[in-house]
């Protein structure tokens, strides 16, 4: 009984686990030190991508990022462990709670304005977007 029961859970683990792959697949943080005044546009789109805008405002340029930022590794390694247990320990129920709750949680969804000087540096940053929860972007300010 015993065997048969740790093959069962042996199985669990090996074919569910949709909570622990969406956990260790959220997407990573962005460095948003990137933001601070005087850091060189190559490092801001190194580090958030090519800008969703680009463009000239009052003779400045001004660019609009739009990125996810998620969550450092080993938040995502942590959360991965914590759901595969947790579907251990209840031969599978966790998923009912697990997945929807990876769902919800997959990162802020940022919007970003960078103002750059004529030696094309972060002059200032601005969060244009609230993200979900309710952090600021204190690298950002001026």
């Amino acid at each position: 009984m015993l065997r048969a029961l740790m093959l069962w859970a042996a199985l669990l683990v090996a074919t569910s686990g949709c909570a622990v792959v969406m956990a260790a697949r959220q997407p990573d943080a962005k460095d948003l030190s990137v933001l601070t005044p005087g850091t060189p546009r190559s490092m801001v789109v190194g580090e958030l991508g090519a800008p969703a805008w680009s463009g000239e405002r009052d003779g400045v340029k001004v660019e609009v990022f739009s990125f996810v930022d998620g969550y450092r590794k080993a938040v995502k390694a942590a959360r991965a462990f914590f759901h595969g247990a947790a579907d251990v320990l209840t031969f599978g129920l966790w998923e009912v709670i697990g997945t929807p709750t990876e769902a919800i949680f997959s990162g802020s969804k940022m919007k970003v304005e960078v103002v750059y000087d004529g030696q094309d540096r972060v002059k200032s940053a601005r969060n244009l977007e609230s993200p979900k929860d309710g952090s600021t972007m204190e690298a950002a300010r001026p």
